[in-house]
């Protein structure tokens, strides 16, 4: 095991200076702080068993190639290290931050299923992506050549990016449009800076720019520009733009102020963190301090919002789902730092009306699981008689996104659709039924992972490559 370094605690006295700057203060917690995450990276790293069937690779939606980078950050071979991670993956630091683990590579970590403690993968993957771009590792966009062929995709999530990284690198010309005044969709405003910082994935937008990617952004595709002529402008278009519309509450009192989308709460948060002058955050009404919370949703989003009012200062903090949770579909991890931070979760409790306008409380049914569903899950079913009011200042729902309906925004009617409105494309290509026209990510696939949005961005751009063929390329000027 790695020798841990000793962290030095300094008491000021007379014999030293009166004042020390700020900056001096930062500096000397950096420099041990970067000697501690490195002895601990570097133990992680060493508890690898190496073993013949690596789970955590295969259960890895990019598939990186994990017991390779853990083995050289073991040895302190940390340029090795990253490069390796950064062969499969677009955004390493930003997976290192937001990837449910849990679920993914270290859940079946073969060291965390005989009971030992899973390897922190997603802490190393951070720290040795971190560490690359403080030391100048990470190389810009320099295409060998460039190409005449141009590509428009429609959407700044990770899917875009992934895809604008791995066309842009290949010489082709790129631009990317999106609704938001920043690049990175929800890497930008759904998720809450404590789990993603947002100057992380800033910096990932500004190295696609000075690449040579175009950003045309406050662009609402449909209103700025039709979809005919982005179409008409580039030779292969790829739709990346996420699903945004959210499920809706139902009852009595559902359209009380006071009721919030998690969107419009978790942007509003967000962009006070940019600096941005947030009219509804002053006013209280996307704002949680003091207030009773009550959150509804059990997925990833739920645990943001609850996350997010507990560090606004909201009074209390309740959210409600209706199954248990063991059949949640978010992290446990999250369950278990919201609960840490002292959210309280009533499970089998579902809102079935709301009082006052603005709203007051929330009336909740509780809730028993009854005969599968379509999915296979059991199904909540309302006890009778059994049901309480929940006191509440702001409620937020937190039930999931839904596609838009693109072909009747965009005037698209051979745009082909599922029946649940998301774009019908090749599960390997993303090319859907239109010539040219490719699709990836959460329209695609409905609310997923970002790590998933980021394998379609990349293969849809290795397939758009082969679709534009080997045209020639033309020498940079």
């Amino acid at each position: 095991m790695a020798k841990q370094p000793m962290l030095k605690f300094v008491s000021v006295g007379r014999d030293m200076p009166e004042k020390r700057t700020a900056e001096a203060r930062r500096q000397d917690f950096h420099e041990i702080y970067a000697e501690y995450a490195d002895a601990k990276a570097k133990e992680q790293a060493g508890r690898c068993s190496q073993c013949g069937v690596p789970y955590c690779q295969t259960h890895c939606p990019l598939h990186n190639n994990i017991p390779d980078w853990l083995r050289l950050t073991a040895e302190g071979r940390l340029k090795e290290a990253y490069e390796i991670s950064q062969l499969t993956n677009t955004f390493p630091e930003i997976c290192g931050r937001i990837c449910p683990q849990d679920r993914l590579c270290e859940g079946n970590c073969v060291i965390e299923q005989s009971g030992h403690g899973t390897v922190t993968i997603g802490a190393v993957e951070k720290y040795i992506t971190d560490t690359a771009w403080e030391e100048g590792w990470v190389e810009p966009i320099k295409p060998a050549a460039e190409r005449v062929e141009s590509v428009g995709i429609i959407g700044a999530g990770p899917g875009g990016l992934a895809a604008a990284d791995v066309l842009r690198r290949a010489g082709v010309q790129v631009t990317v449009y999106d609704r938001y005044d920043r690049g990175g969709g929800l890497m930008t405003y759904g998720i809450p800076g404590f789990k993603l910082e947002k100057d992380v994935v800033m910096r990932r937008v500004e190295q696609l720019a000075q690449g040579g990617v175009e950003f045309v952004l406050n662009c609402d595709v449909g209103t700025d520009i039709t979809f005919e002529e982005i179409r008409n402008k580039h030779n292969a278009v790829m739709i990346a733009t996420g699903v945004y519309k959210s499920r809706d509450l139902q009852g009595p009192g559902s359209g009380a102020n006071g009721i919030v989308r998690a969107i419009d709460y978790l942007t509003a948060s967000n962009r006070v963190g940019f600096g941005d002058s947030v009219p509804e955050y002053d006013s209280g009404e996307l704002n949680a301090t003091g207030k009773r919370i009550v959150v509804v949703g059990g997925g990833d989003t739920a645990m943001d919002c609850v996350r997010t009012a507990i560090r606004q200062g909201a009074k209390s903090v309740t959210c409600l789902y209706r199954r248990d949770r063991e059949n949640m579909p978010g992290s446990q991890r999250e369950v278990a730092n919201a609960e840490e931070e002292g959210v309280k979760f009533e499970w089998l409790s579902a809102p079935i009306g709301f009082a006052g306008d603005p709203v007051a409380s929330v009336k909740v049914q509780k809730m028993r699981l009854g005969a599968p569903d379509a999915t296979g899950r059991q199904s909540p079913e309302p006890i009778e008689g059994a049901e309480h009011d929940e006191p509440a200042d702001l409620v937020i729902k937190a039930l999931g996104f839904e596609a838009e309906d693109l072909p009747a925004l965009w005037d698209q009617k051979e745009l082909e659709v599922t029946r649940w409105g998301t774009v019908k494309a090749e599960f390997t290509t993303g090319q859907t039924t239109m010539e040219g026209v490719y699709a990836v990510g959460d329209i695609v696939r409905g609310a997923s992972l970002v790590v998933w949005a980021i394998r379609d961005g990349r293969d849809s751009a290795a397939a758009i490559l082969d679709y534009l063929g080997d045209a020639q390329a033309v020498a940079a000027e």
